[in-house]
């Protein structure tokens, strides 16, 4: 089985959940658009000032999503 690494931006302010949600769209037209599999993208609300969006990924794509898209940090995901 493949591991997969979960790419995490992460947001702060009023506004972050809506940003977050923004950049989503973001995060799948470039898969789409590179053709590259993606098993989920999504937001996270940790707080009313913070959130974060991420896509998850084979660790073996990792490397180009990462120098294309510059995460903030990333985790092996289950």
């Amino acid at each position: 089985m493949n591991e997969k690494i979960k790419l995490i931006w992460d947001f702060r302010g009023h506004e972050a959940l809506e940003i977050a949600k923004h950049h989503c769209v973001h995060l799948k037209e470039f898969s789409e658009k590179e053709k590259l599999t993606f098993y989920e993208i999504a937001t996270n609300q940790i707080s009313e000032m913070y959130s974060i969006a991420f896509i998850t990924v084979n660790k073996s794509d990792m490397i180009t999503f990462r120098d294309a898209l510059q995460p903030h940090r990333g985790e092996v995901s289950s």
